[in-house]
C-alpha cells in the first residue's frame, strides 16, 4: 500500500511535472484518486500533460490542474501556492522536482551556473519555505519530496554546477527534515529522492531507445513510493547497471576522502586507483 498522504483527494503538486520523472510521479498520484498540480515551462508540453493526467486519475480533468511556473522566481512560487490553494484547499504532497542539466564548466559563463542554482536549488528552497507553512498549518500528514541526485554526493568531475546545484539540494533537504521533526505535532515529512540512472529527456542526449543499463522514470517512481511507505528518508534508486551495494562503496569512498586526508575526488586520481577498485570488491 502507498504512503497513507497518496491516497483519494489529497492533493500534489509537482514542480517539473510535464516530463520525466516529474511526469510519471504526477501520473503515478493522478492514478492514485489524488488531486494534481503540475507546474512546469512550455505550453504544448504542460497540454500534453494535463491529457495523460485527465486520462490516468480517476475524477478526469476536474483532478488536474497546469501551471507554467518558474521555479526560481519566489513569487511565482508563491503564486503557484496561492493558486493550488484556492482551487483544491491546499498541498498534502509536494514535489520539488524541477530540474536542469545544460552542462557547465568549472571556468564557463556565470550566467550558466546562476541559471543552474537558481532552479535546481533555488527552485527547491522557493518550494519548500513557501508551501512547508501552509502545510502545516493544514494539520494533516504531508510529504516534501525534493529530488536530488548521486551527482550531489559523489560529485563526480565533469559538470561543477549541477554537482554544486544537488549537494545544496542534499543539505538543504537534510536541515528541512531536521526542522519539520522538530514541531510539536508536526504531521510534515521531508525526504530526498536520489535517482540512478534514469532514461528522461534530460539523460537521453539525442538517443531515442533506453539504454540497457537505464531505469525508467517509471521504475524510479515505482522504487519512489515502496521507500516512501517504507519511511526512508534517503530514497537512494538502483538502476540495471549499479545495484545499491556499488553505490554504497563509492559513497563510502567519497566520505573517506575526508576521513582519510586524501586528494579530492580521488576515486578518478590516478594514484588511486588501485585502491578503489579494491575497495568496492570488498565485502
Amino acid at each position: 500500500m502507498p504512503h497513507p498522504v497518496m491516497s483519494p483527494d489529497q492533493v500534489a503538486v509537482v514542480t517539473g511535472g510535464a516530463s520525466g520523472i516529474g511526469l510519471a510521479a504526477a501520473k503515478r498520484f493522478a492514478a492514485l484518486g489524488m488531486k494534481v498540480c503540475v507546474a512546469d515551462l512550455g505550453h504544448d508540453r504542460l497540454a500534453a500533460a494535463e491529457a495523460e493526467l485527465a486520462s490516468a486519475s480517476p475524477g478526469g480533468a476536474a483532478n488536474v490542474m497546469m501551471i507554467s511556473v518558474d521555479v526560481a522566481k519566489a513569487d511565482e512560487v508563491s503564486k503557484l501556492e496561492a493558486a493550488v490553494r484556492a482551487r483544491f484547499g491546499g498541498t498534502d504532497l509536494l514535489m520539488n522536482n524541477a530540474g536542469i542539466q545544460p552542462g557547465s564548466a568549472m571556468f564557463g559563463p556565470a550566467e550558466n551556473w546562476q541559471r543552474i542554482l537558481s532552479v535546481n536549488l533555488w527552485g527547491v528552497i522557493h518550494g519548500s519555505q513557501t508551501f512547508a507553512p501552509r502545510m502545516i498549518e493544514r494539520g494533516r500528514r504531508g510529504l516534501i519530496i525534493n529530488t536530488g541526485s548521486k551527482q550531489g554526493i559523489t560529485t563526480p568531475p565533469g559538470d561543477p554546477a549541477y554537482n554544486v546545484s544537488k549537494a545544496g539540494v542534499k543539505a538543504f533537504t537534510e536541515a528541512l527534515q531536521h526542522e519539520l521533526r522538530n514541531i510539536k505535532g508536526g504531521l510534515i515529512t521531508a525526504h530526498l529522492l536520489i535517482p540512478g540512472f534514469v532514461f528522461t529527456g534530460l539523460t537521453a542526449k539525442g538517443r531515442t531507445e533506453k539504454p540497457p543499463g537505464a531505469w525508467t522514470a517509471e521504475q524510479t517512481v515505482d522504487f519512489m513510493v515502496e521507500r516512501l511507505e517504507a519511511g526512508d528518508f534517503y530514497i537512494l534508486c538502483p538502476d540495471n547497471d549499479v545495484p545499491r551495494r556499488l553505490d554504497e562503496r563509492r559513497i563510502r569512498w567519497a566520505a573517506g576522502d575526508i576521513v582519510e586526508n586524501r586528494p579530492p575526488l580521488s576515486r578518478w586520481h590516478p594514484d588511486y586507483a588501485e585502491a578503489f577498485a579494491k575497495f568496492v570488491k570488498e565485502s
